[in-house]
């Protein structure tokens, strides 16, 4: 069996409903990421933070100090469990994230996070480009609306598109449920 580690991407302050940039179903998205995360703890699989920050004030979102680029208190890191802050979509690009897996031996990535389309997509990819089997639990991400030549596109459909993408050739896509259960 492999070294598997539970990445948490951008499960911050600033999707929640009060926060600058709030997501269509977060709240359900970062309760179904607490059950991942309290199972992996529970099983002694490792769990890395990422946290993003926009480091220059380029974006009125991620600012740092503020409080949205806080963890959500419900998927808050734990003693002994590590937060790599970085300033791109990618979770690999300019932060220490591959080292902090390559030294504990990690083979094998389960994802949970947000945005779907932005830092879940870029971060899988990447992992996948390396190499990293990658698990995306896909009720454990959310998103948002988006538009596109004046058309409006809604977070669900913006988050099936998305994980239909990446579970074509990129990652295994699981719900939590029968994550849990496997």
């Amino acid at each position: 069996m492999s070294k598997r580690a539970v990445v948490v991407i951008d499960l911050q302050n600033e999707y929640l409903p009060t926060g600058k940039l709030p997501l269509s179903g977060i709240e359900g998205a970062v309760a179904n990421a607490a059950e991942v995360i309290a199972d992996a703890r529970a099983k002694g699989i490792p769990v890395i933070h990422v946290r993003h920050e926009f480091a220059h004030g380029e974006m009125p979102v991620f600012v740092p100090g503020s409080d949205g680029v806080q963890i959500q208190t419900a998927v808050a890191s734990q003693a002994g469990e590590s937060v790599v802050v970085k300033n791109y979509p990618n979770s690999f690009r300019d932060t220490n994230l591959k080292q902090l897996l390559d030294e504990r031996g990690i083979e094998e990535l389960v994802v949970v996070g947000a945005m779907s389309h932005m830092c879940v997509d870029a971060g899988v990819r990447a992992a996948a480009d390396m190499g990293y089997p990658v698990t995306v639990i896909h009720d454990a991400c959310a998103t948002l609306d988006l538009e596109f030549g004046g058309v409006k596109v809604p977070a669900a459909q913006v988050h099936a598109a998305m994980m239909a993408a990446l579970g074509f050739a990129y990652a295994k896509l699981e719900s939590t449920a029968a994550y849990l259960a496997g």
